[in-house]
């Protein structure tokens, strides 16, 4: 299979391996200190060829760069434009600088580390961890191609995501900060069905049923670099979510003389862009409302989302209801992400447990009771069971 040879260097001797790859190309390794190592490395490549596992060394020269490229197209492929452009951003501003000259052969596990540590030190755990997935999924392309081994990334440990704050409003300030915006009826609109942005401003006019009062969400309308991007929702399924009675006059009039096919929010030509967060009507209307009512929190567009999640638990909907409405993937992602929503069914359960344990307890007090009284009476009379 290989065969080592010695020779001689100024730093000393020196062993060299020779091998034949799998396609009967002659290879050879050399730099070995001593013939023992140079002998271990030679079973190793004879073993990883009997397996069909070779992994030739030449094909770890190519540099991460290079399959970067590849990667990022596949990922184009399947990936909405909004997640793309986080991708493409952390692989430019991050990965690139550090990694994209590197053959994959070369990367190393403590270099990932120092580089891991040293983004978690400047930028948000979100960024890190970004960053770090597109250095390891590339590399995870060079393990299935046979080029290296192992991925020299992974296993490391990434920092944690903290929650955001959520913010929920009720609906006296649901209904005040309507009042004081230039989208009134959106406003309503987000805050009782809890669409996203991009899926609320993509609604066409037939996908409002008003006779049942629901709308059809089947796509999003996600704005990217400036761009307006229309696509299928996140979860790319689409979904019928109703809307409270109260909406109905306001939405036939959003709906009035539009034709079908017409954008429902809006002028009906155009998509409605996300206002800006700093000046934006939106943020205009919270910071009026913060003036008029000092306890009222500031929050952005999306946690009108959250709001609708509240307010519908808070009004007796089951986790699966809400799944639905929302467009989670799972009852169990709705758990997860308003657990603390739940805190008050958490002490109804409690309650119940203990008016259940209660009752039990009665009737096992009750029922030993009746048999103490029976047997008291039994020993006054003993005559009194022969008789029965």
């Amino acid at each position: 299979m290989g065969s080592v040879h010695k020779y001689k260097t100024k730093a000393g001797t020196r062993y060299l391996v020779r091998y034949k790859k799998p396609d009967g190309v002659q290879a050879a390794k050399r730099g070995f200190r001593t013939k023992f190592a140079a002998q271990d490395y030679l079973a190793t490549v004879s073993v990883s060829i009997s397996a069909n596992q070779y992994v030739d060394p030449t094909d770890g020269e190519i540099r991460i760069a290079e399959l970067a490229d590849t990667w990022l197209q596949d990922q184009a492929a399947v990936l909405k434009p909004s997640s793309m452009r986080s991708l493409e951003s952390a692989w430019r501003i991050h990965v690139k600088p550090r990694w994209g000259s590197v053959p994959v052969g070369q990367v190393r596990y403590s270099d990932v580390r120092a580089w891991v540590t040293e983004i978690a030190s400047k930028r948000g755990a979100t960024t890190t961890i970004r960053s770090y997935g597109v250095l390891a999924a590339i590399l995870d392309i060079a393990v299935r191609d046979r080029r290296i081994a192992e991925n020299a990334a992974r296993g490391i440990k990434l920092p944690r995501k903290q929650p955001k704050r959520r913010v929920y409003l009720t609906h006296q300030q649901v209904h005040a900060l309507a009042l004081q915006s230039m989208q009134p009826t959106l406003i309503y609109f987000l805050a009782y069905t809890g669409l996203r942005w991009g899926e609320a401003t993509g609604l066409r006019v037939d996908d409002i049923n008003l006779a049942r009062r629901r709308v059809h969400v089947q796509e999003n309308a996600v704005m990217v670099n400036g761009t307006i991007h229309v696509g299928t929702p996140k979860t790319h399924a689409a979904r019928s979510v109703p809307y409270p009675d109260f909406l109905d006059a306001l939405m036939r009039h959003q709906v009035g003389r539009k034709p079908r096919r017409q954008i429902l929010f809006g002028d009906g030509d155009a998509h409605l862009a996300l206002p800006n967060s700093q000046d934006g009507w939106f943020a205009g209307a919270v910071r009026r409302c913060m003036t008029a009512d000092p306890g009222f929190p500031r929050i952005t567009m999306h946690d009108l989302r959250h709001t609708a999640a509240s307010l519908a638990i808070s009004a007796g909907a089951n986790v699966k209801a809400v799944q639905r409405m929302l467009g989670h993937a799972s009852a169990a992602m709705t758990l997860d992400t308003y657990a603390d929503l739940f805190d008050d069914d958490l002490e109804y359960v409690a309650d119940a447990l203990s008016r259940a344990r209660d009752a039990t307890v009665v009737q096992v007090v009750e029922s030993a009771l009746s048999g103490a009284s029976l047997l008291v009476e039994a020993e006054a009379d003993p005559d009194r069971q022969l008789r029965r």
